[in-house]
């Protein structure tokens, strides 16, 4: 897996629970360029490697901001990073990666619940510049939890958005953003949060008529896993296109388990189908997707698979491996 060398620049508090990190190139050059909605994956020890959505604008060429909250109750990487990064710090990151791009469309809706701002600020930050129509809203439950608040306030952005506090009364659940109640052919939504947030703007969204392809979303967790009893119980077998040879796969162990304990070289970040780092091709068979990254159309063509936690719904796949 390619791999940066940066040193932690500067951190500064983003909301009472948040904490925004620049990082600069160790060698003190430029950092490779993004585009909005894009993420990095930043390597905090051997098997602890965290997906962050780069929240500054991509007209930026030396430096990538990460906002981070943290989340006791997580998988520990938001703990490492507040406990452990100091400025001066050397990390390891990949190389920006992007599952949640801007679309052309005549007018954009950005809505964002709590850290979920970090990839819509970016592309606030990307609209803005090219003097594009846009709106973005951001839901938090107070002032004090708003992650990145005064940046967003005293930017260009700032403009175009629309802050609602929960303390205040003002929540996505007592109704979705004027934008939203109507639709309109050639608008562009997008939508990041906690996953309960993101699965109701997404129903009212569609009750109200807009179609699932106007309606992105990018994920920080995966979604509620299946019910017991369907095809997770269902063993199969990977086979890889470049040696023949095929691998079980029980059903208590995913794809990518399997394959690492047999020696196979896969790319692995988030392990929970939340970063597209594992997207590998399939030539035959057909994959049970399991992911929050692929869209609908993506997902029908069939041809990735995210190998850390989808499975298969024929008795074999081949991998272009």
């Amino acid at each position: 897996m390619q791999t940066l060398d940066v040193i932690v620049h500067t951190i500064s508090l983003a909301s009472a629970t948040s904490r925004t990190y620049e990082l600069r190139a160790a060698d003190g050059g430029d950092l490779p360029s993004f585009e909005a909605g894009a993420h990095i994956d930043v390597h905090l020890g051997p098997s602890l490697v965290r997906p962050y959505s780069l929240c500054n604008s991509p007209r930026e060429k030396g430096r990538y901001l990460i906002c981070v909250r943290r989340d006791d109750t997580g998988r520990g990487g938001s703990r490492t990073l507040h406990r452990d990064l100091t400025v001066g710090r050397r990390l390891r990151i990949s190389p920006p990666r992007n599952h949640f791009p801007l679309v052309a469309a005549g007018h954009h809706v950005l809505v964002a619940g709590g850290i979920g701002i970090t990839p819509l600020l970016s592309m606030a930050e990307a609209l803005a510049a090219r003097g594009a129509s846009f709106v973005l809203h951001h839901y938090t439950s107070s002032a004090a939890e708003t992650p990145l608040l005064e940046r967003l306030q005293s930017s260009a952005p700032g403009e175009r958005a629309v802050i609602h506090h929960s303390d205040q009364g003002d929540t996505v659940r007592a109704g979705l953003p004027p934008e939203l109640r109507v639709p309109e052919p050639d608008t562009a939504v997008y939508v990041c949060g906690p996953d309960g947030f993101m699965t109701h703007v997404v129903a009212e969204a569609t009750a109200a008529g807009w179609h699932p392809g106007q309606l992105h979303t990018e994920r920080f967790a995966p979604a509620a896993p299946a019910a017991a009893g369907d095809e997770m119980a269902t063993p199969f077998t990977v086979r890889i296109a470049s040696t023949g040879t095929g691998y079980r796969v029980p059903a208590d162990r995913t794809i990518a388990e399997v394959l690492t304990a047999h020696g196979v070289e896969v790319e692995l970040s988030c392990e929970q189908g939340i970063c597209g780092a594992c997207l590998t091709p399939v030539l035959a068979g057909e994959p049970d997707h399991r992911d929050e990254v692929q869209t609908p159309d993506e997902r029908a063509a069939g041809d990735r698979i995210t190998i850390c936690c989808s499975r298969a719904r024929t008795p074999e796949l081949l991998l272009g491996l």
